[in-house]
């Protein structure tokens, strides 16, 4: 026996999962939205922000480590 499923009964099927997880997981779906929005708009930033004015590595370290450009 073979079971066949319209386009359109899918489509239904998949709408009413999406909106009863909505409904009834609301803090875990929150949560992935958030991350996707806060995921892309830090890709938009660092694309609009990117000069290629690249910092050395060193100067990264030295900035960790606590040592002002008077100290290297």
């Amino acid at each position: 026996m073979e079971l066949t499923i319209s386009d359109e009964k899918t489509k239904e099927l998949l709408t009413e999962v999406l909106v009863e997880m909505i409904q009834k997981k609301r803090e875990v779906f929150y949560e992935i939205v958030l991350e996707a929005l806060e995921e892309t708009g830090l890709a938009n930033a660092i694309a609009e922000g990117r000069e290629n004015n690249f910092v050395d590595e060193e100067e990264i370290f030295d900035i960790l480590e606590g040592k002002s450009e008077d100290q290297v």
